[in-house]
């Protein structure tokens, strides 16, 4: 839905006001339940704006924690009962040991990022 990218994507909580707008006005007939959604809970949605465009892209951004979860269910599925919760949570730990020795890319504006995050974030970062 590109016209919700264009809110959670804009440059500032005004411009995603008016994207929301235009958003409201191209698709409120068919689906006036989304935009609803997004006035009655904008006072927690607009928090987001606060955050300097890196961070809010980092958040919004989701592909490596899906395809995460989807290795994890490819390795579930593979085996459809397991014997004890013991016996999933190794399986799990296994897997996840696995899946994070092929992360070898990092974000090339990481840098900037994290700087960022330390600043906002600064009692849960870690030294």
């Amino acid at each position: 839905m590109a016209g919700l990218k264009a809110v959670y994507a804009a440059v500032d909580e005004q411009a995603a006001l008016d994207a929301l707008d235009t958003f409201g006005e191209h698709w409120d007939k068919k689906y006036p339940k989304i935009s609803q959604s997004w006035r009655a809970n904008w006072a927690n949605l607009s928090t987001y704006f606060k955050y300097p465009q890196e961070v809010r892209r980092l958040i919004y951004t989701t592909n490596a924690i899906e395809g995460f979860n989807r290795q994890l269910r490819k390795v579930t599925k593979a085996k459809s009962v397991f014997p004890s919760d013991d016996s999933l949570l190794k399986m799990l730990y296994l897997a996840i040991m696995d899946i994070t020795k092929k992360w070898t890319g990092r974000r090339q504006d990481w840098s900037i990022i994290h700087a960022q995050m330390a600043i906002y974030f600064a009692e849960r970062m870690p030294e």
